[in-house]
């Protein structure tokens, strides 16, 4: 095996990984209660234990998206330590999306031909 290039090979897999994770991770955590973005920063590096982080433009861009595309409202609301803020939270079809996904991607990990699999390559040494 090559451990010299190892590395940048699974450096250049995570990036790609991760920018597409990046939906389901916000859609996630914006499931769960309304969020503003400085917040929703600091909760998806802690609910990813650090393996996806997102600087606050990127998320911007990405609330944006999503709410052109009907996934998420947002709406201005006071804040007890400064200016107002903009909350965002998830739609009825942005939760849809997010379920049907989890359904067809996520839990497939779990389907023991899968789980099988993969406590094989971890034992695999």
């Amino acid at each position: 095996m090559d451990s010299e290039i190892l590395p940048a090979l699974l450096d250049q897999w995570e990036s790609v990984y991760k920018k597409g994770l990046l939906t389901f991770w916000l859609l996630l955590l914006l499931h769960e209660r309304p969020m503003y973005v400085f917040e929703m920063g600091q909760e998806l590096d802690t609910v990813s234990q650090g393996t996806i982080t997102a600087d606050e433009k990127s998320l911007y861009r990405a609330l944006r998206r999503f709410e052109a595309m009907g996934l998420v409202q947002s709406s201005w609301q006071p804040s007890d330590v400064g200016p107002r803020r903009r909350y965002y939270h998830l739609t009825e079809l942005g939760t849809e999306l997010l379920r049907r996904f989890t359904q067809r991607n996520i839990l497939r990990f779990q389907e023991p031909p899968v789980a099988a699999r993969l406590d094989a390559l971890l034992q695999d040494k």
